[in-house]
């Protein structure tokens, strides 16, 4: 199985994707033709966010948008898949309405390439109760692709801002670890990213990450380090 989850698709000071081209340049190596789930956009149109894959990513891989076929014969017909950020509810729904979660894992376990960036890293999750998005439509279930066998909180956040009096995102989590403690929970910082490729999942980026398991206190995990959830272990 091959995957490359981006907490973020862009750095304050960078263009879209850019901060992880070299990732995209390795990762899609032999790729020809890549299926493109604009499904997380909502307040910009389907053509508009491929368009700005495209423009990102064009000069390595062929960006084919499924909305423009039959979502699930075009992720079967291209030989790779790339699932964008945005909500992650409106994505899931939208993934379910077009039957491609099971297209989707089948490619993937056939060993199609995937990569995804925010909303999508959070569905290559078992479910998606851990996102940070506003549930603003009801998708059939919170159940995902389930790629890994942890769940993922892009966009993981330390800050506690000024005069906020609600939880923090660490607290967040850890009320989802007390409720599933059998789930172990990445949270995943700007600028950092989760690879697999054939082996466990390794931390790409220059920055640590934040384990989540149980009722054990989060751990940092190190940049180059695998996701070994019987003990992070360093490569």
């Amino acid at each position: 199985m091959r995957l490359l989850l981006l907490s973020n698709s862009r750095n304050p000071d960078s263009g879209y994707l850019e901060h992880a081209r070299d990732w995209f340049a390795d990762f899609l190596r032999g790729v020809r033709r890549m299926a493109f789930v604009p499904y997380a956009a909502v307040r910009f149109s389907y053509d508009d966010y491929e368009r700005a894959v495209a423009e990102a990513l064009g000069d390595l891989v062929e960006i084919r948008s499924v909305h423009h076929g039959v979502p699930a014969q075009v992720v079967e017909e291209c030989d790779a898949v790339a699932v964008g950020g945005g909500n992650t509810f409106h994505l899931l729904h939208e993934m379910a309405r077009f039957e491609l979660p099971g297209a989707i894992r089948k490619a993937v376990r056939d060993g199609k390439p995937y990569c995804g960036w925010s909303a999508g890293s959070n569905v290559a999750s078992p479910t998606i109760r851990t996102t940070n998005d506003m549930p603003i439509i009801e998708p059939p279930s919170f159940e995902a692709l389930e790629l890994v066998p942890f769940q993922i909180n892009p966009h993981y956040l330390d800050a506690h801002p000024d005069r906020h009096m609600g939880e923090t995102r660490e607290e967040r989590l850890l009320e989802f670890c007390r409720v599933n403690p059998q789930v172990p929970v990445v949270g995943l910082r700007e600028g950092s990213a989760i690879l697999v490729d054939g082996g466990a999942p390794r931390l790409l980026g220059n920055r640590t990450a934040r384990i989540f398991r149980g009722t054990d206190e989060p751990a940092e995990l190190e940049s180059g380090s695998t996701l070994e959830f019987s003990g992070p272990s360093q490569t």
